[in-house]
């Protein structure tokens, strides 16, 4: 798919100490996707269509360091998720929206929803664990196979070298990147790859992209005794899974999740890899437009005994 395909507007928000980018389509109520690493708004170009057709106004922005947002810290989840919150309330009408997340942008809404809830009605992750299941699986030492699939955050940790490897000659490593993590690839076309490379080449955005790492690996190493809490999250959930992820096992990082989110359901999909979304876009997309399309049930309770 080439960029100039996809008619979406585009605007810039003035949000408390971020000037964010991000784009929509559509009328009716807010779908928010959050796009994770090493991505932009453009990750979710199979989805936009499909979503603005079932009836949803699909709000999809550049998030904190990424496309043409502001490149400045901090990077987590608390500053991550309250960007998000600004973005909604600069949105205006309902305050609670339906959200989806992947990678990172999964770790977001998953904060979100946990933490500020009053924003989230509907609550849709695509490969990204729970980042409490993550956090056991890497500091608690409950997974050293996963610790190895995830060698790439620490690799991040090193300064100077992850901004040169992703930012040298053209940013050619975005296309590898991308396909090593896919077990389908034909939907990463030189059109379809282009924007990301574009994107990583701004000024000061493949540090601030690196920076999500930085900090989600620093706090943990900081605080390993005292992880942060978690309430359950309230609202009906789902969880979409590729299945032939190269760098997140299905099977460490999903069972248990229905203890931080009891409204769980999860839908695996076999045929993909990590970047579910534009590998398997023809059941990506039917999927989330029946769970965002999906009344929450009348309470019928007449409130007497």
């Amino acid at each position: 798919m080439k960029l100039a395909e996809l008619a979406v507007t585009h605007h810039f928000a003035d949000l408390p100490r971020l000037r964010m980018h991000f784009v929509e389509k559509g009328t009716g109520p807010v779908v928010l996707l959050l796009h994770g690493f090493p991505e932009m708004w453009w990750s979710w170009r199979y989805q936009v269509d499909a979503l603005a057709a079932a009836g949803f106004r699909v709000v999809v922005p550049d998030q904190r360091g990424y496309g043409e947002t502001d490149k400045h810290g901090p990077y987590d989840l608390d500053t991550l998720a309250a960007d998000v919150c600004h973005l909604v309330e600069h949105l205006g009408g309902a305050r609670r929206v339906r959200v989806v997340g992947h990678d990172w942008g999964g770790a977001v809404a998953w904060h979100l929803a946990a933490h500020r809830p009053e924003f989230c009605e509907r609550l849709a992750v695509l490969n990204c664990p729970h980042p409490a299941v993550m956090r056991q699986a890497l500091l608690n030492g409950l997974s050293w196979a996963q610790v190895k699939r995830s060698w790439y955050m620490f690799f991040f940790q090193l300064p100077l070298l992850p901004e040169w490897l992703l930012t040298r000659n053209d940013a050619e490593v975005m296309p590898r990147t991308l396909k090593a993590a896919s077990a389908r690839r034909d939907h990463w076309t030189p059109d379809d790859v282009r924007p990301f490379r574009d994107a990583i080449l701004r000024p000061g955005a493949a540090t601030a992209m690196v920076g999500w790492y930085r900090a989600a690996v620093r706090f943990g190493f900081r605080h390993p005794f005292s992880p942060p809490r978690y309430p359950p999250i309230t609202c009906e959930a789902t969880l979409l899974w590729g299945l032939n992820d190269p760098a997140l096992d299905f099977d460490v990082l999903v069972p248990g999740t229905e203890r931080y989110a009891p409204r769980l359901r999860v839908v695996r999909v076999p045929e993909a890899g990590h970047f579910v979304h534009s590998e398997a876009p023809e059941a990506v997309n039917p999927a989330l437009v029946s769970f965002l399309s999906e009344r929450p049930p009348v309470n019928t309770s007449t409130g007497t005994s």
